[in-house]
């Protein structure tokens, strides 16, 4: 349970679910279930989790044009789990990160 979440996603559309329907996004492992996500957040940021919906993406098939020939590849494959959590949590994901610069 250590290890289920991968990172968090931060794009347009899962800033948006944030702001409307309080519903944070992850990047998780492939095995890992939707009772281990649940836990896995309740326990790493201190917020209560209503519903857990979980989603495998296929990776992008790539072709590349070289002098030698055409190279085929593939992006990986990933898990994703949308978050919906209850009325007044939030997650900070600033909170633990302190800075290292010193001002002069």
């Amino acid at each position: 349970m250590t290890n289920v979440l991968v990172r968090p996603i931060l794009t347009e559309k899962i800033l948006k679910l944030q702001e409307e329907k309080n519903q944070y996004a992850f990047e998780i492992q492939g095995s890992a279930t939707k009772e281990e996500v649940k836990k896995a957040v309740e326990s790493k940021f201190g917020v209560q989790v209503i519903s857990v919906r979980t989603m495998n993406r296929k990776g992008k098939a790539k072709v590349q044009m070289t002098r030698r020939g055409i190279r085929y590849g593939k992006r990986a494959d990933t898990k994703r789990a949308i978050v919906t959590l209850a009325k007044d949590n939030k997650i900070d994901y600033y909170a633990n990160i302190s800075t290292t610069e010193k001002k002069d």
